[in-house]
């Protein structure tokens, strides 16, 4: 079964156990409610063989007869060093057998007749022109570097530059890569310049999803994999994502990394910087007169950047989105964090309702349900390093302490007591040392001459 087949016949077992509606599964599927029930007649009285399409196995009404296809591999040893494309015109002109390239193709490479032609010449490759205005296409990326040397830490160093002007838009030193720092990135845009049209960076899982990744259930349903939290605010901030397939592609912010880590490593170099602090003071410092130095002026007057509307909530788009359902007690928990919802209007209530935690770059929490803000809780007093190392790993549930109705067996007190130094000693009442006594008392009568009985 294709992948299609195993998705209708998935939707299909739902419908049958009662869990999704026939309107909902025909919506999912693309399907009309009428076509959809025949499919499930057929599902329920032949099971999964009435999804695969009846023609499947069979021989097509338009493939060539196998005579000509023998017929044409015996000519090919007479045309050994012809192409596949010069062939097919001889065959035409010579044999009388008119037949199209591509067909003729497959039936000398199954023969084993390769082409003698394997390739095309190279083509003519060229430069890409800069885009005429500023603002167009942000180049973003994250370089993994020895930034410090053997000072300190391994930082990595996110930037963003526009393409049209070789502008330096952003720059800062992070612990990690992480979705944390591409949020910063795009905040700090749309504040001092606006939002570009397009951003350009590489095929990190942190913008999209590999294809190695298992899709959710709810992903297989709809058949279109969810975005990831930075493609989200991609979408809600209405940039263009594009993708690079190599290094090359984006040789822009590649040869300004080049750049940095022969002209930057020497500056913080010479200011003997060792933690991330120092390394984004003379980094501040550094990117001014490095614009200064090396932008250029746009090919046309004019900008491109995008003033951020002023009913768009930079700080609630650029953050941390998890869907989640609130408790029959009207609490949504997050992690560690058990947020309580208030009564809504009328004392209404907000159980079983699917609400969205947003958890902000300064680690507060913002429950919303349908565009509306339920409850909030504060920043921590002192948030950990860049709120933790994040890397496309949402929070889960924590888990409940495990409960066991198995008491334990009291110990002796002097058992629990150890003194404040030295080997522990057990007390002279203890247990141990009566045990003890004992066995020395009958062992000494033994040696007596006193018998025992079993019972004694």
């Amino acid at each position: 079964m294709t992948r299609k087949e195993q998705q209708r016949a998935m939707i299909l077992n739902q419908v049958q156990r009662s869990r999704v509606l026939i309107r909902e599964a025909a919506q999912v599927l693309g399907l009309s409610i009428r076509h959809l029930k025949r499919l499930l007649a057929a599902y329920r009285a032949r099971g999964p063989v009435a999804l695969i399409h009846g023609n499947r196995g069979r021989q097509p009404a338009h493939a060539l007869p196998e005579p000509l296809k023998a017929r044409v591999r015996d000519l090919a040893p007479a045309y050994s060093r012809v192409n596949h494309t010069h062939f097919t015109e001889l065959l035409a002109e010579r044999e009388g057998v008119t037949l199209s390239r591509p067909s003729v193709r497959r039936i000398l490479v199954a023969a084993g007749h390769r082409s003698p032609r394997t390739r095309r010449a190279p083509q003519h490759r060229r430069r890409r022109d800069r885009l005429p205005l500023p603002g167009l296409l942000v180049q973003l990326d994250g370089s993994h570097h020895a930034w410090l040397e053997d000072r300190g830490p391994r930082p990595v160093l996110l930037g963003a530059i526009d393409d049209a002007t070789s502008e330096v838009c952003f720059a800062q030193f992070r612990a990690d890569e992480d979705a944390h720092g591409y949020f910063v990135l795009l905040t700090t845009l749309g504040r001092t310049h606006g939002l570009p049209v397009a951003v350009y960076s590489d095929r990190h899982s942190i913008f999209v999803h590999t294809p190695k990744r298992a899709l959710s259930l709810d992903e297989e349903l709809t058949g279109i994999p969810a975005p990831t939290q930075v493609g989200r605010a991609l979408q809600q901030l209405g940039i263009q994502w594009i993708g690079a397939h190599s290094p090359q592609a984006k040789g822009r912010i590649e040869r300004l990394w080049g750049t940095f880590q022969d002209r930057l490593v020497a500056e913080l170099r010479l200011a003997g910087a060792s933690t991330l602090d120092e390394a984004n003071a003379v980094l501040a410092a550094f990117l001014p007169r490095f614009n200064r130095r090396f932008a250029k002026a746009a090919p046309q007057p004019g900008s491109a950047w995008r003033p951020v509307p002023k009913d768009l909530d930079l700080d609630a788009i650029c953050c941390f989105h998890y869907p989640a359902t609130v408790r029959n007690d009207n609490a949504v928990r997050l992690g560690p964090h058990l947020l309580d919802i208030p009564p809504g209007p009328g004392g209404r209530t907000y159980a079983r309702a699917r609400v969205t935690i947003q958890e902000r770059l300064d680690g507060s929490l913002t429950v919303y349900y349908q565009g509306r803000c339920l409850a909030q809780q504060a920043a921590p007093a002192q948030t950990p390093q860049a709120l933790r190392a994040r890397k496309r790993q949402p929070l889960v549930p924590a888990k409940p302490p495990r409960v066991t109705t198995q008491r334990r067996r009291p110990q002796p007190r002097a058992a629990r007591r150890a003194p404040a130094s030295g080997p522990w000693r057990p007390a002279p009442d203890h247990p141990w040392r009566r045990t003890d006594t004992r066995t020395k008392a009958r062992k000494a009568l033994r040696e007596a001459g006193v018998t025992f009985s079993r019972n004694t």
